[in-house]
């Protein structure tokens, strides 16, 4: 297995800045934004994309994230199994400094979250098939109806199967289906970077 950095420290940095203005540009401020991290590393994108829009617009926006695990296109079957098995939890949470759960079984009945008049920016480290997005995009419309749904990624790697796309993207980057993009986030790994792994062949 081999590994080619695409993105070091100075550029992850960079490229969150360059999100962070579009972000409020197109949205004509942050006043009316939330972001909704997918956890895990979409979650401290999203933590981090909130530092930087409130030292440019002075606002702090609401940061939520959401744990999708079960749906994510980048789980073999084995892992996914692996997931059920091990963490039967999943749904959205704050991620701020209370902890309150909503679970798809409480979704319908415990309106605590209004995402009305509210654009809602999912955050994401890579775009792949769209399938992780799309089931983002349910949970959020069962807890409430926002304004509109936007969608920030640091790499979108292509290989599509659903029509969805990236409103920000930090970096289009082809893939092959067989290798993998490793974001590399200095909160869980140690440092900030962005690879990707290739098998050797032969």
């Amino acid at each position: 297995m081999t590994s080619l950095v695409v993105f070091n420290q100075d550029d992850i940095v960079r490229v969150s800045t360059r999100i962070s203005h579009e972000i409020i540009e197109r949205n004509s401020g942050s006043r009316n934004i939330i972001l909704i991290g997918v956890r895990r590393r979409g979650a401290l994108l999203a933590n981090r994309l909130k530092k930087i829009i409130k030292t440019i617009d002075g606002i702090s926006v609401p940061v939520y994230s959401l744990d999708i695990t079960n749906a994510r296109d980048d789980l073999t079957k084995e892992e996914t199994h692996n997931h059920l098995i091990n963490e039967t939890v999943t749904g959205i949470s704050i991620s701020n400094e209370e902890e309150l759960g909503i679970y798809p079984q409480d979704i319908m009945t415990v309106p605590i979250i209004d995402f009305t008049n509210f654009n809602v920016i999912i955050v994401d480290d890579v775009l792949y098939t769209g399938r992780t997005t799309r089931a983002c995009m349910e949970i959020i419309s069962k807890i409430s109806r926002p304004k509109t749904i936007q969608l920030a990624v640091m790499i979108d790697r292509g290989h599509r199967e659903l029509p969805i796309r990236g409103d920000y993207v930090g970096k289009n980057l082809p893939t092959k289906r067989t290798e993998t993009v490793n974001v590399l986030m200095m909160e869980l790994d140690g440092q900030d970077s962005i690879e990707i792994a290739r098998q050797n062949i032969g």
